[in-house]
């Protein structure tokens, strides 16, 4: 369930060449609603609940849903930051996770937290119960949309209030060079600036190498800003509906590829916003017959190598697009129709061994509750993965577990899956309701997997 159909629910019910510096600038504009930058109040340390412990690695222990029945659990800990039954939506890990084993997350409650979600019955000496949360505030609505900066040093959150909020990391005197990180060098973080955009935020995305972020909004159109100064590089404008997602393509992030309700797919030169090229994918463009719930786009990837974007539409169909000239090289017929394709990522199972494109599968999460791993070379299905509900989230695992994902699902579970063979091995349980999404990093003795999830809580478990 999209954060954007939550929401109206319950208005229902109650540093390298590729970076983009100043001189790429299209247009400054001067963000003068800014709040002022010693606002202390958007970096309050929390002082709420945090759950540590519970049952380790393997064990299961049990809780009760919302119906009073008994749930397994058998995560390693869990962080309830968030506002009870307030559903978490997103969540991100810092890009160099364990070092530090931070996390961000923001929810619906109007709030983000900057947290440690490693449980203190870790070995780790840098854990949940030594690292005090920061409460990332500021918001007036629901945060849907978090991010950290390709160095790990600021974070952004994105509203349904049309606002993007940065923070920054508070560097001391002996944070420049460190072999491990500690509490101490990343505990301190201070509000940035506000972004103001006038639509409700959909996603944020930062670039690969640079201090650049960019966010698509509910009113089509795509903003980008330069930090720390906050300065807007660009609007791009050529969507007509909601933009649903985006991604800067590796592996030098140069252009910007944007999707929207509308069908269309758009790859950006940012430095001249204008597109290179704008393909309709699921309908004739400019056809009388558009219907966003059957032809929108709803989920997109780039393949590592940056040639080829896969698209999921509304309706259960993924497309494989050339990202030289948007044409179609595919058309992924599986998923039941009607089926929103909510989840895309691509996987090279050979790190790049292989070449020319082999050993690439395409894993498409959907709301029939399927996961369907395709070959990118051939277009076929090489494995089936299956929940009880709408899957919400995918994600890939990092070198040497390149074989691996895990699905985030409705059904209130988590599973792990090798992906060359369909094995399921793992299910991750302890919530009690919808899981909204998944990352996935590296941890001392194996892998950690965060969740976030719709009754307000984090869960982690070691793989």
């Amino acid at each position: 369930m999209s954060a954007q159909q939550h929401h109206e629910e319950n208005q229902e019910h109650e540093h390298d060449e590729a970076q983009l510096g100043e001189e790429d600038i299209v247009e400054v504009v001067e963000d003068e609603g800014d709040e002022p930058m010693d606002d202390d109040d958007d970096n309050e340390q929390y002082d709420g609940e945090i759950i540590i412990g519970g049952p380790g690695p393997g064990e299961e222990d049990m809780v009760m849903d919302e119906e009073g029945e008994m749930r397994e659990d058998n995560s390693w800990g869990a962080n309830a930051l968030h506002a009870s039954q307030q559903s978490i939506f997103t969540v991100a890990l810092h890009p160099s996770f364990p070092n530090p084993p931070l996390a961000v997350s923001g929810g619906e409650d109007d709030t983000g937290f900057l947290y440690c979600p490693i449980p203190s019955s870790s070995s780790s000496s840098f854990n949940a119960d030594n690292f005090p949360p920061t409460k990332l505030t500021g918001h007036t609505d629901s945060v849907v949309s978090t991010g950290w900066s390709f160095d790990g040093e600021m974070v952004a959150t994105g509203g349904m209030d049309g606002k993007v909020r940065v923070w920054r990391r508070v560097k001391g005197k002996a944070t420049q060079d460190y072999e491990e990180a500690t509490v101490e060098e990343w505990k301190n973080w201070e509000f940035l600036t506000s972004l103001e955009t006038g639509s409700e935020i959909t996603w944020l995305q930062w670039h690969p190498k640079g201090n650049v972020l960019a966010a698509g909004c509910e009113d089509a159109t795509v903003w980008m800003w330069n930090l720390p100064s906050g300065n807007t590089l660009t609007v791009l404008s050529s969507h007509t509906m909601s933009s649903t997602t985006g991604v800067f393509p590796p592996p030098a992030g140069r252009q910007l590829l944007t999707a929207s309700l509308d069908s269309s797919l758009i790859l950006w030169d940012p430095r001249t916003s204008m597109p290179v090229w704008k393909s309709s994918m699921f309908t004739a463009a400019n056809s009388p017959e558009l219907d966003p719930a059957e032809h929108g786009i709803t989920s997109l990837a780039v393949s590592p190598n940056g040639q080829i974007a896969a698209v999921g539409s509304s309706s259960g169909k993924v497309k494989l697009v050339n990202l030289t000239n948007g044409s179609t090289l595919n058309t992924l017929v599986g998923h039941a129709e009607g089926e929103s394709i909510e989840a895309l990522v691509f996987v090279d199972l050979l790190g790049g061994a292989a070449g020319g494109g082999k050993g690439v599968v395409c894993v498409s999460g959907a709301t029939d509750g399927k996961g369907l791993v395709w070959d990118v070379h051939t277009g076929r299905v090489r494995a089936e993965l299956q929940h009880d509900e709408p899957i919400t989230s995918i994600a890939a695992h990092p070198s040497p577990f390149l074989h691996q994902v895990t699905t985030a699902s409705a059904d209130s579970t988590l599973k792990t899956w090798d992906i060359r063979t369909g094995a399921l091995l793992a299910t991750h349980k302890g919530h009690v309701g919808v899981v909204n999404g998944v990352a996935v990093a590296p941890v001392e003795g194996g892998q950690a997997i965060v969740s976030a999830g719709d009754e307000g809580v984090s869960l982690v478990w070691k793989l």
